[in-house]
């Protein structure tokens, strides 16, 4: 999703199951003269950039490309029924936690069985295409989160933002904004899995593991949510921000800093004020890893395995160098390779921070969680909310969020 993690963040995978299936798949089924692509971009027409690239792929293959694009959630269910009937696409773009619920349920191919090269691909951003040992698709590129600073705001507080290098050094800045009369910092802890992806940097910042949210480190991570939001160094209204209603508090011009992701650099300049970006520190210093948004181009189980080479084709076409770039610079994304990486900061310099950021970012389902991750993930953005409204103290609502998550993954 070009204007979210979130196709990533938005979509609610527990509920992505095969029971869930009970529509009908929208496009043909493949037929020898034509490959149909299925992919999670809507918003784009037979005029755009991307449905002209895909007619481009086809041409290059010697096939006709017959392509629907759906909503993300949509996508998920009619790629499953379609695996069920035995009509799946020849192509399928689909949102990176996704593709371990796929794979599962038996719906892909690996990269080996189609002879997919992923030797350039960075391997924290293929990791989250991988389960069991196995490989199944190949990212088009990354999005991620970072913190956008008001320059004007950190000013007036006497803040230099190069200072910002831990949690303690943030804290200490985000006191000092609040004693000149501006706001803190804003963000998403909404009960849902965008509150969990913009929690993720804190809680994998702090040293902390999905398999044990209850550890120190997770509550760490908790704890300073809270302590920020007790203080008033962030808003109340966190609690059920959206990413976009906290793009929309930064925005006001009365906030130091705001949590958010590359798919806003457009917005950040209509603010009308100088901004800044700089990674989410972690703990002790450094980059914290913040989760991957963005898409994996995969190949369905077909019945007919003849069709995998022309598929391989495409999806090679796709995510090759040039039209990577063109693709990721259109949906915000980074690449997926450093070799576009650098060529998409030579062209756009603002883009460091994001590239170092995606360095340091994994996937919400590496670590071999796989169709585990949902699982975890609701449990802990309800132990969040928990703990920020003050119905639990920090310690007592990872607790009760990781005896939850280890009964559902059991």
């Amino acid at each position: 999703m070009a204007s979210f993690v979130p196709r990533a963040a938005c979509l609610a995978l527990a509920a992505v199951t095969l029971a869930a299936c009970g529509s009908t798949p929208g496009a043909p089924a493949a037929t020898s003269t034509a490959y149909t692509i299925w992919d999670p971009y809507p918003q784009f027409d037979k005029s755009s950039d991307w449905v002209k690239l895909l007619d481009t792929c086809g041409a290059e293959a010697g096939v006709k490309v017959e392509r629907t694009g759906f909503d993300t959630t949509d996508l998920t269910n009619k790629a499953l029924l379609a695996a069920q009937q035995g009509n799946p696409p020849d192509v399928l773009i689909v949102d990176n936690p996704v593709v371990s619920t796929l794979a599962e349920a038996g719906v892909l191919t690996t990269t080996e069985e189609t002879k997919t090269d992923t030797s350039s691909i960075a391997p924290n951003l293929l990791a989250a295409g991988q389960t069991g040992g196995k490989t199944y698709g190949v990212p088009i590129g990354a999005n991620t989160l970072a913190l956008y600073y008001n320059k004007a705001v950190l000013d007036e507080a006497g803040v230099d933002p190069a200072s910002v290098k831990d949690w303690a050094t943030l804290t200490a800045a985000l006191e000092k904004v609040k004693a000149s009369g501006k706001k803190g910092i804003t963000f998403s802890a909404i009960g849902t899995e965008e509150g969990s992806f913009q929690f993720l940097p804190w809680f994998w910042g702090a040293g902390a593991s999905l398999t044990k949210l209850d550890s120190a480190e997770g509550v760490a991570a908790v704890t300073l949510w809270a302590d920020w939001v007790k203080k008033g160094y962030a808003p109340n209204s966190v609690i059920g921000n959206t990413q976009t209603t906290s793009w929309q508090e930064f925005a006001t011009g009365d906030f130091a800093f705001g949590e958010n992701g590359t798919w806003q650099l457009a917005n950040a300049k209509k603010t009308g004020f100088e901004y800044g970006i700089i990674p989410i520190p972690a703990k002790a210093g450094g980059t914290a890893p913040a989760p991957t948004g963005g898409e994996f181009v995969s190949v369905p189980v077909q019945a007919d395995t003849g069709r995998y080479a022309t598929s391989q084709k495409l999806v090679a076409c796709l995510t090759s160098a040039g039209n990577a770039y063109t693709t990721d610079t259109t949906l915000s994304y980074i690449a997926a390779t450093e070799a576009v990486q650098a060529k998409q900061v030579a062209a756009n310099e603002e883009l460091t921070v994001w590239v170092e950021a995606v360095k340091a970012a994994k996937g919400r389902t590496s670590d071999n969680l796989g169709t585990k991750y949902p699982k975890i993930s609701e449990p802990m953005w309800g132990a969040v909310q928990a703990a920020l409204s003050g119905s639990k103290p920090p310690q007592e609502a990872m607790t009760a969020a990781q005896q939850a998550a280890a009964s559902a993954v059991r």
